[in-house]
């Protein structure tokens, strides 16, 4: 079986539902999922897991939260080359070039990210299903 870490940050919830819906997902095609805020996670569980899917929303201008999510992610980025990745977050302005952003620095770190999904605001019924998706993809 396979072990899937969802690992999010979230201001609104938006996020957060995301995350429960990529659980679903990963559930769904017979894997375990772990849903763990980004406080809660560290370097030293990469190995616990077999694939992750982190969420995190748009921030400012286009960015990562800075407070909790990104020096989590900054610490785990350099590990994550040959793991199964995928990333997701909801956005609330422009078109969600966030995830574009965030995908291309993954990659330039050696980062296969697997599968993107985004959500404006809270997950519709079509990023829902995109999410579940993702959540399968993993497992």
């Amino acid at each position: 079986m396979s072990n899937v870490a969802v690992v999010f940050w979230s201001g609104t919830g938006n996020t957060e539902a995301m995350a429960d819906l990529v659980a679903e997902g990963v559930q769904s095609a017979g894997g375990k999922a772990t849903v763990i805020q980004a406080t809660e996670f560290s370097v030293e569980e990469l190995d616990a897991y077999d694939a992750f899917a982190f969420g995190c929303p748009a921030m400012g201008a286009e960015e990562l939260e800075s407070e909790e999510f990104e020096p989590m992610w900054d610490a785990v980025e350099p590990a994550l080359p040959g793991r199964k990745v995928a990333l997701f977050g909801s956005y609330d302005w422009a078109e969600g070039e966030w995830m574009d952003l965030w995908r291309e620095r993954a990659e330039a770190a050696g980062i296969i990210v697997s599968e993107t999904v985004i959500a404006k605001d809270y997950p519709d019924e079509e990023a829902s299903d995109a999410c579940r998706a993702l959540g399968a993809a993993l497992v």
